[in-house]
């Protein structure tokens, strides 16, 4: 089994042992998860988590809670049966052509890498052409926590096309979870979940994925192009600087969106959800004078914004990337040489790989004529 050795609480023995002994008892998890899904049912043992709260920065204050992440630590039994039912509905997604076609997480050959790729590329054709490019970055605030079990069971059965058996398993498995909060060595009284899939848990993401397929078809219908990344969403309009009527299809796209989320117990925030204009200088100078705000978010004041980890400038030239990069690389090549001497060789290249090569490998083909 590929799962990491991470023990959960609810565990009846600590996970490495569990692998050690896993020849004698595999016939047994097998009669088990084959059980589940032949009869449509999770054991109420599964659906119980640990919720420890993880900072979503390292540098983010601890004493706000706001910025604190929910991840849910879940049985390591209750893991392989998730993985085996994502395996087999990875599959049916697939075959059908389920995945939304501009959504890049949980897609093989896919990444943030690929992604961001495609958004620069249509963002460096549409400047050649002489076209100035609004970039909104969609913020949405909790998206996993406030998910409705409803609907998703609807969107699988009428969008995904999963019925009976199957169906029933998905029910029992949203229906009747319970989590508590455990903070050094202290666990809070266990509570109901009626909302939400368990961050932190295999099926999670997959099954947002799938709540949030919808929302393509409703960009498509304003003409807009757009590109999804798990919960981060990304649309961009090209435009001559006198076109300022497509600004209003921007707004009426937004405002669109932000409706169906309301219906869909899903919340947009203002707060983070950047504004961006891209492309030549004079060009973008013009249209940044006639439009200040976008539906209420504030056009960005700043010249770059963060876009899935990469920093984007208005003149798409990722040098602010590149030098936040090198300047980061550097601080930690300086942290590492200060103990360089008292460390094994073998030690050092991990070091140098977990904070300074990852660094400058990511998302580098962005970089490939800068």
């Amino acid at each position: 089994m590929s799962s990491k050795t991470s023990t959960c609480l609810l565990d009846p023995i600590p996970t490495k042992l569990f692998k050690d002994i896993l020849p004698v008892i595999l016939n047994t998890i097998i009669t088990i998860i084959n059980t589940s899904l032949e009869n449509g049912y999770v054991p109420q043992s599964f659906k119980f988590a640990v919720i420890k709260p993880l900072l979503k920065k390292p540098n983010l204050d601890p004493d706000i809670l706001a910025n604190y992440r929910p991840i849910s630590n879940l049985p390591f039994i209750s893991k392989v049966l998730e993985k085996v039912v994502v395996k087999q509905l990875y599959r049916h997604l697939q075959d059908n052509s389920v995945f939304e076609k501009f959504q890049s997480e949980y897609r093989a050959y896919h990444s943030t890498e690929t992604a961001l790729v495609k958004v620069t590329n249509d963002l460096l054709l549409a400047a050649d052409a002489g076209l100035v490019s609004i970039l909104v970055l969609l913020d949405l605030s909790a998206a996993f926590d406030t998910i409705d079990h409803n609907i998703l069971l609807q969107r699988l059965e009428c969008e995904v096309g999963i019925r009976g058996k199957a169906l029933c398993w998905f029910k029992s498995y949203l229906s009747n979870r319970y989590q508590f909060v455990h903070v050094n060595q202290q666990s809070s009284p266990c509570s109901q979940v009626s909302y939400g899939v368990p961050q932190g848990s295999v099926l999670g993401p997959i099954l947002f994925l799938l709540y949030m397929l919808p929302l393509g078809n409703i960009i498509r219908s304003h003409d807009i192009n757009f590109h999804c990344y798990a919960d981060d969403t990304q649309l961009y309009l090209s435009m001559k600087p006198d076109q300022t009527n497509q600004i209003d299809r921007l707004s009426d796209c937004i405002r669109e969106i932000k409706t169906w989320m309301t219906t869909n117990y899903l919340r947009l925030n203002p707060g983070k959800t950047e504004v961006i204009i891209l492309g030549p200088h004079k060009l973008r100078e013009c249209l940044s004078k006639q439009i200040i705000t976008l539906d209420n978010v504030s056009i960005s004041s700043s010249s770059t914004v963060r876009n899935l980890g990469v920093l984007f400038d208005q003149d798409i030239s990722f040098k602010a990337h590149i030098n936040l990069a090198c300047k980061t690389a550097y601080f930690h090549l300086r942290n590492i040489a200060k103990i360089r001497n008292i460390l094994p060789r073998s030690d050092a290249e991990k070091l140098i790989h977990a904070f300074v090569s990852t660094r400058l490998d990511y998302c580098n083909s962005l970089l490939a004529a800068c």
